[in-house]
């Protein structure tokens, strides 16, 4: 069967985001100082084929692992759709 993962990895909560504190300073110049605290990630959409899912969910889990996030410095999470 086919499955499709949707995964969203974002820095982990203690470490400083650069990106993100840019981004919130930014809001200030667009009038929109209510908006405050942005953390920046990445979104990934894959498709996998696999027996069922949790046989999809352990390949998606080994993919982030060693390829798609960062442990030292990222945190990751998904979801598991049918095709």
């Amino acid at each position: 069967m086919k499955y499709r993962a949707e995964i969203n990895i974002m820095p982990l909560k203690a470490l400083l985001d650069p990106q993100g504190k840019a981004i919130t300073a930014s809001m200030k110049n667009l009038n929109l100082p209510e908006i405050t605290n942005v953390r920046l990630g990445k979104h990934i959409t894959l498709e996998v084929e696999a027996a069922d899912t949790a046989a999809a969910r352990q390949k998606v889990e080994t993919a982030c692992k060693k390829l798609l996030a960062n442990p030292i410095m990222e945190y990751y999470e998904f979801e598991i759709f049918d095709l």
